[in-house]
Formats: C-alpha cells, sequence, structure tokens
C-alpha cells in the first residue's frame, strides 16, 4: 500500500512538473500549439523527425497573421519572433534583456566546451568579445590571404584534375575540405592537406564535432528536460577529448608562447600572456547603478573552447554556404557566366592574381553568395534568452526571465514579403539600387547586434 501511494505522489508529481508551464502563453494571449506531457511542442524534435528550424518554419507559417507565436520546449516557453521590429528590439535596441544566447540547458554548470564566444554567457562572454575582437580587423585577414589562396590552389588542381579524368565530385565534401585546410593554416598553423589527403586526421575531427550519435541526442534530451537531475551529465566528452588533445599538440610546439604567426592560436597566447583580462560587467551593478567590474583568466582550457568554436563555426559555415551556392550556380548558368566575367575582369586589372583588394571589388560575387545564404542561411535561427523581466509595448504583454525568444531566419528570408519570388536564385535582388534597406533585420545570416558572428 505504501508502494503505491509512493508510486502515485510520484507520477503527480511528475505530471505537475511535466505540465507546469502550459499555460504560460494563453495567460498572455499569445497563440500556441497543444502541448504535450513532458515534450510540450518539441516532440518532433525530440523524436528526430524535425529540425528546430523545420519546426520554426512550421509555426512561422501556420500563425502568419500574429507578429509572435508562443512555443513550449517541454515546460519551458519559448517565443517565436515573426516581426523585423520586434526582432531588432530583442537583437539590438533592448539588448541589455537578451544578451545570452540560452543555449545551456542549466544556468551555473556548463560543459567546458561550452566556455566559449558563441555559447558562453554573461560577463565570459563579454571579456571574451572585448579581448578577441582585435582578431578579426581588416589587417588579420589581408595578412591570412595568402594563406587562403595557396588552399584554393589546391583546390583548383584538383577539381581540374576529376575534370580531365572524367569524375565527379561531391562539393559539399570539397568545400568541407577547403574550409578545414585554410582554417587549419589561418587559425592554428598546420597543414592539415584534407585536400590530398582523404583520412586527414583535420577533416576527421571536423566531420566528428557534425557527427550526432543517438546516445549524445538521448543525454541532450535528458539534460533538456530535467536540468537539475542532469547538470553534471556531459553530453561532449568525446569531442572535448579530441579538443583538448590537439589543443596541447599545438601549444606544446610552440612552447605556450606566441610565434609571432599572428593566428588565431597566437591571439589566444597573446592574451593568455596579458593576464587577467579585466571591463566592466554585463551583469552585475554597483550600489550607484554603475556596472561592477569584471575579471577573466585564460587558462588552457578556455583556449580549447575557443579552438572548438573556432573551428567548427568557420568550417561549417563556410562550407555549408559555399557548396550550396555553388550548387545554385550549377542551375542557373546565367547567373554563373555573369559571375565568371566579373572575376575574369577583375582579376585582369590585378594581372591575374587573385588579392584580398581583388574580391572586394567582385561586387555580384559578393551578390552570389547573400543569394546563397538568403534560401540557405547556415544558422537556420537566432536564440536569445530574456536575462530580466520584459514587457513588449506594442504587444501588451511581458515575458520572465530565462524565456528564450527564437528568430526564425530560414522562414524570414524565404517570405515573399520581404523578398519577392523567394524560391527564385537571384542575385541582382541584393544590388545597392533594388536591395530594399527595411530588410535589415529580416536578411540576418551572420546574426545582428553586440553578438553577431565575430566574422562577419
Amino acid at each position: 500500500m505504501i508502494f503505491i501511494a509512493i508510486v502515485v505522489v510520484l507520477l503527480i508529481t511528475l505530471y505537475i512538473y511535466g505540465t507546469r508551464n502550459f499555460n504560460y502563453w494563453e495567460k498572455r494571449g499569445v497563440k500556441c500549439d497543444k502541448p504535450y506531457f513532458l515534450v510540450g511542442n518539441n516532440y518532433k524534435e525530440y523524436f528526430g523527425k524535425a529540425s528546430m528550424t523545420q519546426v520554426a518554419d512550421e509555426l512561422y507559417w501556420r500563425y502568419s497573421d500574429e507578429k509572435v507565436v508562443g512555443f513550449l520546449r517541454s515546460s519551458r516557453p519559448e517565443l517565436i519572433i515573426r516581426d523585423p521590429e520586434i526582432a531588432k528590439k530583442i537583437l539590438i535596441t533592448d539588448f541589455a534583456h537578451f544578451f545570452e544566447r540560452g543555449f545551456n540547458p542549466h544556468n551555473t554548470v556548463f560543459e567546458p566546451l561550452m566556455q566559449n564566444l558563441f555559447f558562453a554567457e554573461g560577463d565570459i562572454w563579454k571579456l571574451l568579445r572585448q579581448r578577441m575582437t582585435p582578431a578579426f580587423t581588416t589587417g588579420k585577414l589581408k595578412a591570412m590571404f595568402p594563406l587562403i589562396v595557396e588552399r584554393a590552389e589546391k583546390l583548383k588542381t584538383r577539381a581540374l584534375t576529376a575534370a580531365a579524368e572524367g569524375k565527379s565530385l561531391d562539393a559539399r565534401d570539397l568545400m568541407a575540405r577547403y574550409t578545414t585546410d585554410f582554417i587549419g593554416a589561418c587559425g592554428f598553423g598546420l597543414d592539415s592537406d584534407s585536400l590530398n589527403d582523404e583520412n586527414s586526421p583535420f577533416r576527421q575531427l571536423g566531420a566528428n564535432i557534425f557527427k550526432i550519435k543517438t546516445m549524445d541526442i538521448v543525454k541532450g534530451v535528458a539534460k533538456e528536460l530535467f536540468p537539475e537531475i542532469f547538470r553534471n551529465l556531459k553530453v561532449w566528452t568525446r569531442l572535448e577529448n579530441e579538443i583538448n588533445e590537439l589543443v596541447g599538440e599545438i601549444l606544446r610546439k610552440r612552447d605556450y608562447k606566441p610565434c609571432g604567426r599572428g593566428d588565431f592560436i597566437d591571439l589566444m597566447l597573446e592574451c593568455k600572456q596579458k593576464g587577467v583580462i579585466v571591463g566592466e560587467s554585463i551583469r552585475k551593478k554597483k550600489p550607484d547603478g554603475t556596472p561592477d567590474t569584471a575579471t577573466l583568466e585564460i587558462d588552457d582550457a578556455l583556449i580549447a573552447a575557443q579552438v572548438f568554436v573556432f573551428f567548427a563555426a568557420g568550417f561549417e559555415t563556410s562550407s555549408s554556404a559555399t557548396s550550396f551556392t555553388l550548387h545554385q550556380l550549377a542551375y542557373h548558368q546565367d547567373v554563373q557566366k555573369k559571375a565568371q566575367e566579373e572575376i575574369d575582369r577583375v582579376l585582369a586589372k590585378h594581372d591575374g592574381k587573385l588579392s584580398y583588394d581583388a574580391v572586394k571589388e567582385m561586387h555580384y560575387l559578393e551578390n552570389v553568395f547573400k543569394e546563397g545564404m538568403r534560401m540557405f542561411p547556415s544558422l537556420g535561427f537566432l536564440f536569445r534568452q530574456c536575462t530580466k523581466a520584459f514587457t513588449f509595448p506594442e504587444l501588451n504583454f511581458s515575458i520572465d526571465e530565462g524565456v528564450r525568444v527564437l528568430i526564425p531566419l530560414q522562414s524570414m528570408h524565404n517570405d515573399p514579403k520581404y523578398f519577392p519570388e523567394p524560391e527564385v536564385f537571384r542575385p541582382e535582388r541584393f544590388d545597392p539600387d533594388e536591395y530594399d534597406t527595411n530588410n535589415k533585420y529580416v536578411y540576418m545570416p551572420f546574426g545582428s547586434g553586440p553578438r553577431a558572428c565575430i566574422g562577419k
């Protein structure tokens, strides 16, 4: 009898826990699909039926008359933004209320690899951004450009060889290998040569980062459903070991000191040499209301976390953007011809040599890539987390601290309200004379505001 009573109490407790916020959006007058026990509205993603981008896209079009749509990830309320002006407020105007991404299921316990510029929160993010921004100046990029050109020559050789032999190439794999090579060279001083070495360890590492195993999914869902119970459960253990081994080897070769290459590893070692990073806190205030002082010490674990995101984000976004664009060019040979004519014309002015300045003159080619990233953004959505209660005056409701907001880029980029005939690949829509500047907070392949991509 006692056992049955305990089971009943546990089941009731689980039910209350699993449905505790199910009326959150209803109380605020926000449209929301009917949620289900424990999974909320997120059953498709949890069971591998759809990605979050696809789930958000479905809701974007289902509630086409709404400015926002409610969503429940398990019992955690989230708000899907359909209005560019509201997106602007979240990303820029009211950034002080939305400076976190909110990817970490637990508020205080983070996996070591998650303490990077993309995933880190609060003062850690702010101080990292403050110290790392100098690595992405125009001067730094120009200095690295010869390394990129050198890898581009290898890419050209492989493509021409395959064509001469009548062989086909997988563009996605080819661009992944190319971006792996130039990121390895520019970021870490490594000559991975994955364009010629099918089994390049550096290429395998890149592939492993995005190779999701069933147990990884189970762990991720468990942490999301029960963040307190599973706060110390690690999802990234395998990758953490591989990244730490790679970084340790590079640091040992450089004797833990900058070697003068000016690459990403040098930047991180310079940060470490300079000692503790000091800046204004984004979260804490002094009694007089001014920002408190925040500090951060760079150690090897933090360097490894930055290497992880620099490699993963740089390799994946660059390779996906280029391969999707190449796919469109293959189907639109008029665009391909126009881009090639511009390339030939510009290179003729620069003695046939590819350089940073030459690429900056290729405006139509730039529009080609912009159009590719409009149709297929590398990130299908942007996440921000409310860091203190916020009221939307135009919507007449408030959200609490901890509520996440999602801006569905894939949907907005392909909405005919902003881009007529969105299914048509037409780079001319980004010509200065034609581009609608009101779409600034619709077209955001690199994000926008203080947490936009540092390499944009």
